[in-house]
Parts: C-alpha cells; structure tokens; sequence
C-alpha cells in the first residue's frame, strides 16, 4: 500500500495522516513517534510530503535518526551489499554493522551505490557501527579510524562500544575525540544494562545517544528499557525477533498470530510493531528482499492496548545470548 505522509506542528508535536489506517502518527517533541485514532485529533491543517519512509526520532543531541532500521549481522560479501541496497530502496535510512561482523566495506559500498543511483541523499542515511573490547579497546584511536576508512562514507552517524569491557571508558573517550573531529556524529553503547550503565556514565563527557540491548517477546527486560528511557537515551534491540535457535517457538507463538490474524498482518510485523509502541528502535536483518519489504510496513496499523498487554504476558525474561 502506498503511504501518504502529511505533517504539521500542533501544539510542539508533529502528526502525520495514514489515510488507508485512518489514524495518524504523532511525532512528540521528546523525539518519539506513535499512532493515534483521527477521531481523537480535531481540526489540523496538513501539508503534503509524500516519502515512504519510517519515522524519525530526535536524539538527546539534537540530531536525527530513523526510528526503524536493518541489522547486518552474518551478512557478507555481496549478499550484505544487496540486502543494504535493497533496504535502502524500500525506505530504509538506518543501518547497522560492526567491525566483528566483518561488512563494514560492504555497507559502505552499498551506501554510496544508493546515494550515486539517487535513491538516498548521504546525509539522510544513519550508520551505525562498533567497536569490540580487546585490543580495540586498549589501542582504541586506530581500530576507530579502520571503521571509519572501512565504510568510507564521509563519517560514521553513531558509533558503539559492542559490550562492557576492560577499557571501556578509554575507548570511549577515545571515539569523543573523533566527534571533536567531525568524523563521528553521535556515540552509543550496547549490552549495557543498569549496573554498567550507573558505572559508565558519570565517567564520559558526551552521553550516549543509544543503548542497543537483546531485546524482544520473551526477554523484554522492562526495567532496564525504563531505566534507560530515564537518561534520555535511545533504546535499540538487537535479536528484535528473538536470537538464533530460538526463533522458532516466537515465531510460531499462537497469542502473536492470533493478533497478526486481528491485524492482516505477519507475526514478525506484529512483533516489530510492539517494539515501536514501547519506543524501542528494532533492526532486524535479512537477505531476503520479501522480508525486507515486509519488515518496514509496520507503520499502518496500531496494536491496541489489550494486544500489548497481551504480548508483555509473553515476558519470560528469556535471554538468547550471554550479554
């Protein structure tokens, strides 16, 4: 279905009318974005902006980021290339890689293929990366510059430390020094929960912007998501969809099909729509240009409060991996 998007500012708050879902989505001015029935909005004057992309988010320093993305974890060589540039064809401004996935250069590629071809503009497109504790952490200032040099896309949007680590707060002063340069834009963090969080950030000078954490149906770790949203800070779920060899049962949930059912929709948007309504960023991966597709067409259907108690029932504080 094509979406139309139609946005003003009413009251610090932008809103955009889904005429086919007949509700519109509102664009908070803390950054975040939801839907809401048009019965419950009166008297707003729209003017046209037709883009088929997914929302924006502001984040706490003021730059902007997709509030949906896709994930290249075990992607490689071409196949990663295609995915990037087939996800940026479908609407898609917000990628994620990591030097421990070993695509840098693939995205990149991808990137200034699409740019080149006139599907994006650089500067519309967020790229995320990271780097891993280590050698990296201890020699920071090279390993930053290689993602940098491996990408080759002018600067990185948001770099991340991939977990906790000795050196963590070294190699995290290292890549503000590289925010000073201009050459990253935004900093982050992932696999970081409360304990590490209360530990890490009275010790860095430029917050993070994000957060990204497992997160999904059976471990959705509220309190830490609470917790963070508190900061001011982005939360990101890695393995939206549950971590591998654990896909299966989530996918085959019978509570999340029966609501897919409601909807006329699949479980997996069911799954990615709850994370939007909890004001978490999912990126989800995929080589498969079906899924692609389908994963980004969340944003014309609301899941109503009953349907997301439903799924917070589903919690089974179930972690797929080990940090």
């Amino acid at each position: 279905m094509k979406r139309l998007r139609h946005t003003t500012t009413v009251c610090l708050m932008a809103v955009t009318l889904l005429t086919h879902a007949q509700c519109m989505r509102v664009h908070y001015d803390d950054g975040w974005t939801e839907q809401i029935a048009v019965e419950h909005i009166d008297s707003i004057t729209f003017s046209p902006n037709e883009q088929h992309l997914a929302p924006t988010l502001m984040l706490n320093n003021g730059l902007q980021m997709p509030v949906f993305g896709i994930g290249t974890y075990s992607l490689k060589g071409n196949t990663c290339f295609n995915s990037v540039y087939t996800a940026l064809k479908n609407g898609y401004r917000l990628i994620d890689t990591a030097y421990m996935y070993g695509n840098e250069e693939e995205v990149g590629r991808a990137v200034r293929q699409a740019v080149a071809d006139g599907i994006c503009r650089r500067e519309d497109v967020t790229v995320i990366t990271k780097i891993y504790p280590g050698s990296q952490f201890a020699n920071p200032e090279p390993a930053i510059q290689e993602r940098i040099d491996k990408l080759d896309i002018g600067y990185v949007d948001i770099m991340l430390l991939h977990h906790p680590g000795a050196d963590d707060v070294k190699a995290y002063k290292a890549m503000e020094r590289f925010v000073e340069k201009g050459l990253i834009r935004s900093l982050g963090i992932s696999c970081f929960y409360i304990d590490e969080l209360k530990r890490f950030l009275p010790q860095v000078n430029i917050k993070p912007v994000l957060v990204q954490n497992e997160i999904h149906p059976y471990y959705q770790d509220t309190e830490v998501v609470d917790y963070i949203h508190s900061q001011g800070i982005v939360v990101q779920a890695w393995y939206p969809l549950g971590g591998r060899g654990h896909q299966s049962e989530l996918l085959n949930d019978p509570v999340l099909q029966r609501i897919a059912d409601a909807h006329g929709k699949s479980l997996v948007q069911v799954i990615l729509r709850w994370h939007q309504q909890r004001r978490v960023v999912a990126i989800p991966g995929s080589s498969n240009p079906a899924h692609i597709a389908e994963n980004i067409d969340i944003f014309d259907f609301v899941l109503t409060d009953e349907e997301m108690a439903d799924i917070a029932a589903l919690n089974r504080n179930e972690k797929h991996d080990w940090y």
